[in-house]
């Protein structure tokens, strides 16, 4: 997540970018337990903007250019279930956005497909 989150803060309206992990079913893991594959995290970054300098619809789009989101448990030379590619989302809304920006990343790359929209759990 170290490149993807400085791929965002050099992003106008893009207010604050944290790094964590989520989707997994351990509390609160360490780096090494979630790096064990064992956990079911996916490495992630929340990111906080102003909607009135860049969109929803952008930052996802941001999201899908950044990484390659049709690559199965890896991101470059990291492998491992914890690269895998998500988007996690808290409103309708927000999953809404999310559907739209994998519709037009799948248009850029036909035959691909992208991996992984969620809901987002209650803490990251």
């Amino acid at each position: 997540f170290w490149c993807t989150e400085a791929v965002f803060l050099e992003a106008e309206g893009v207010l604050r970018v944290v790094s964590g992990y989520a989707g997994g079913t351990k509390e609160k893991p360490s780096y090494r337990e979630v790096v064990s594959g064992k956990t079911g995290h996916a490495e992630c970054i929340q990111i906080t903007f102003d909607p009135a300098q860049i969109s929803l619809a952008q930052i996802f789009d941001l999201h899908m250019a950044s990484h390659d989101p049709t690559q199965l448990n890896r991101q470059g030379v990291d492998v491992g279930t914890q690269y895998r590619s998500v988007i996690l989302y808290s409103t309708d809304e927000q999953r809404e956005e999310a559907l739209k920006a994998v519709a037009r990343a799948q248009e850029e790359r036909t035959g691909s497909k992208f991996l992984g929209l969620i809901p987002m759990p209650s803490e990251v």
